[in-house]
């Protein structure tokens, strides 16, 4: 066997994970809109025809994009469904900064997505409409197990926390933004819970 041939083999292996790191390393730095297919292919590298076996459109990548990270755990929900820390806990840790290397800053990636594909009915945005919706429930259930009164309305104030101080953090270059999100979360919980005026 060549070694021409061999090379060829050993790039044509793991194509589909080297095209989703180089997408997300690409949406990261420019944007998804700002992103080429073209360039994703040549970062990955794959050929364009490699790159559109494995995804078809763009938008079915970026979908694909969007789901590797939920279940790598690179999202703000993630936190939300560790097992391993008490419900509360939960819930706060939506507001801890990412990791110091995480750079650049770039808040939630669905809400960066559903802002880069704006018709409510694409794809791109209806999933990241399903994660939100996702989230809301996940921390529903969490302050339902805790007790507090009100889960659904208090649920949707402290997502609404979450996501505002993500897109802030983002907005500002501040990863260490949601501390500010973090002292109101932990009020809300306090006077949400049974004993409390």
């Amino acid at each position: 066997m060549s070694t021409v041939t061999t090379a060829s083999r050993r790039q044509g292996r793991g194509g589909r994970e080297r095209i989703l790191a180089a997408a997300a390393r690409l949406f990261a730095t420019q944007g998804i809109n700002a992103t080429g297919m073209e360039q994703i292919a040549e970062q990955a590298p794959v050929s364009k025809r490699t790159l559109y076996a494995h995804f078809r459109t763009k938008s079915d990548l970026v979908i694909a994009h969007l789901q590797d990270l939920a279940s790598t755990g690179h999202t703000l929900e993630s936190a939300l469904i560790r097992e391993d820390i008490p419900a509360r806990e939960r819930i706060l840790a939506l507001f801890v900064p990412p990791a110091a290397d995480a750079a650049p800053v770039r808040g939630c990636p669905f809400i960066d997505a559903a802002a880069e594909f704006p018709d409510p009915r694409s794809a791109v945005h209806s999933y990241a409409r399903e994660q939100k919706l996702l989230m809301v429930r996940l921390v529903t259930a969490l302050v339902t197990e805790l007790g507090c009164r009100e889960p659904a309305a208090l649920a949707e104030q402290l997502v609404t926390l979450a996501d505002g101080a993500a897109s802030r953090a983002m907005v500002l270059s501040d990863p260490d933004y949601g501390r500010h999100a973090r002292a109101a979360a932990e009020v809300l919980l306090e006077n949400a819970l049974p004993g409390t005026s």
